[in-house]
């Protein structure tokens, strides 16, 4: 479609099935005045040949036939049947018209059709159309009465008819896009209120949904197809409040330090050596931030991609050395590493192995005791990581909380934490092939573990 005619195309749904409704209802009102009108032009003629042949039939018992000559005879009405009326005996013109001058196109029509020798007619074209019709005399075939008609009434009908049906056409199809508009946007109202409840509904990530009870068919199969699109919008948001749930929980511990060192620097003058070893700490801070960042970005990005990809191979015992090195422990507190073999390797990047296992480290640390024990081992197809504290554990009740987002069994335990560390540690295990477990059985504290695919 060129660029002219797509612009007189209407915009809206509405416009463009009342322009379909009104092209269609055009071209049926189109068919129907013309065959309504030819048939009305069939019926007048037939109406003006029927009334000729009667007049004919009239003119003809005023022809006596019964000697050797033919001849017209008087009577009363003669006047009105000489008009317009030619009487002919063997192609010999006996009486005309008094108006009817020889070599008129009235007359030589006649002489045509006298010379048929049959019933015929046709029309001729005076200064109105005139029908002119040829019957042989009864009892007398060379005897002929040929009758004429003027049209000009006929004619006048015919085309009053054609008006007529022409502006009833016009009110016909004002109606018709009238209504159709109205039965349309009628018929739309419901699909225009469901987007703006599905929009409402998207921007706020609610649970309502459209169901299929009592809607019709089409409205049914769009209110599920929006439920669809709901949903995933919701899980959108959900991953979205998620993510930055993730990272603001895992960055707070690096921003920590850096403000910890940064409020240091500030307290009073400090010795060379001193800022650059704090600078030294903000750096690895920094550099932890980042890779917390590239690490959980990465996770939702081939998450969203592809969740079953692998993301790479890792050796899990420097891993467990650097993050027991790092983790944060009151002085009392020990750490220990316990391995079966000097090298265990499992299926997962470094970067997120860290953060799979900082939460677990994080925790134990908070609660122990005592002790930490973190201990690596080899398991049919996996490796197997068991997180062990001396602490309280966690309070029975509070077991099949543990794994949710946002939950702590103590809000005012003194401990600073949103309830993230563990479903993040979980998703991030599981977002590879892993998982993580914990060990209500175990009565002398806490212990998590951490089951990841092995590394080839």
């Amino acid at each position: 479609m060129s660029g002219p005619l797509r612009r007189l195309v209407p915009r809206t749904l509405r416009g463009r099935l009342s322009l379909v409704a009104l092209t269609t209802a055009a071209l049926l009102m189109t068919v129907l005045t013309v065959v309504f009108n030819v048939v009305m032009d069939r019926h007048l003629q037939h109406q003006a040949d029927s009334e000729l042949h009667t007049r004919a039939d009239a003119v003809a018992t005023t022809v006596d036939t019964s000697g050797n000559r033919v001849r017209v005879l008087e009577t009363a009405n003669d006047r009105l049947l000489d008009a317009n009326v030619w009487v002919y005996a063997s192609g010999r013109l006996l009486e005309k018209p008094p108006s009817a001058a020889a070599g008129s196109p009235l007359a030589e029509a006649a002489d045509r059709l006298v010379a048929q020798r049959r019933y015929a007619c046709t029309t001729v074209q005076d200064r109105q159309p005139v029908r002119l019709c040829a019957l042989a005399v009864a009892g007398h075939h060379d005897a002929a009465v040929v009758t004429a008609l003027d049209l000009g009434p006929y004619r006048s009908s015919a085309d009053t008819l054609l008006l007529g049906s022409l502006v009833l056409d016009a009110v016909m199809l004002g109606c018709t896009y009238a209504l159709t508009r109205l039965s349309v946007g009628r018929a739309l109202r419901p699909v225009r209120t469901m987007t703006d409840q599905a929009a409402q509904w998207s921007a706020v990530g609610s649970d309502a949904r459209f169901g299929v009870a009592r809607q019709p068919a089409e409205l049914a199969r769009l209110g599920i197809s929006l439920d669809a699109l709901l949903d995933r919008i919701r899980t959108v948001l959900r991953h979205e409040q998620q993510l930055t749930g993730e990272l603001s929980h895992e960055l707070r511990t690096p921003l920590t330090r850096i403000v910890i060192e940064l409020d240091w620097l500030q307290a009073r003058p400090r010795s060379a050596g001193e800022i650059r070893a704090a600078h030294v700490v903000m750096a690895e801070a920094a550099r932890s931030m980042r890779t917390i960042c590239d690490t959980l970005l990465d996770d939702a990005r081939e998450s969203a991609l592809n969740p079953a990809t692998v993301p790479g191979t890792t050796d899990v015992v420097p891993v467990l050395q650097r993050l027991l090195q790092d983790t944060e422990a009151p002085e009392p507190l020990k750490t220990t590493l316990e391995t079966e073999v000097p090298v265990l390797r499992a299926a997962v990047a470094p970067a997120l192995l860290e953060r799979i296992l900082s939460p677990l480290l994080a925790n134990a640390a908070r609660y122990a005791e005592s002790t930490v024990t973190v201990s690596a081992r080899t398991m049919p197809g996996a490796v197997d990581i068991d997180v062990v504290d001396d602490g309280p554990g966690v309070p029975e009740a509070f077991v099949g909380e543990l794994f949710r987002p946002g939950q702590r069994a103590e809000a005012d335990d003194g401990h600073d934490g949103a309830g993230l560390g563990l479903p993040l540690a979980r998703r991030l295990a599981r977002a590879v092939g892993g998982e993580v477990f914990y060990d209500d059985a175990y009565a002398s504290g806490a212990r998590f573990t951490v089951s990841l695919p092995a590394g080839g």
